[in-house]
C-alpha cells in the first residue's frame, strides 16, 4: 500500500483493531491472543483489551480448550473484516 493510502486508511480506522479483524479473517487456523498481538505489532494486553471489546460487540468469540483460549470471528465480524480489506485495497 502506498504511503498516502496508508495514511488515509488510518484516518478512517484505528489501525490495530482493524488489522486484528483482518488477521483473523486471513488465517483460519486456531488463533491466540499472543499470536495476533505479534502480527499487528501491539502488546498482548492491548490486543486482549481490543478483543474483549470486539467480543462485547459480537465480532469475535472465544473458545476455551483447557487452559488455551482460541479466537474466532463471528459471521458479523467476518463481514466487517471483509469490508475493511476491500476499503484498504481501494485506498
Amino acid at each position: 500500500m502506498p504511503k498516502k493510502g496508508k495514511e488515509i486508511f488510518e484516518v478512517f480506522f484505528r489501525r490495530k483493531p482493524a488489522m486484528i479483524l483482518v488477521a483473523l479473517r486471513q488465517n483460519t487456523r486456531n488463533r491466540y491472543g499472543s499470536v495476533l498481538a505479534k502480527e499487528v505489532d501491539c502488546t498482548y494486553s492491548h490486543a486482549v483489551k481490543i478483543l474483549q471489546e470486539m467480543e462485547k460487540s459480537n465480532l469475535v468469540s472465544f473458545q476455551k480448550n483447557g487452559r488455551i483460549k482460541t479466537i474466532e470471528l463471528t459471521d458479523t465480524g467476518n463481514r466487517i473484516a471483509e469490508h475493511i480489506e476491500k476499503i484498504k485495497t481501494l485506498l
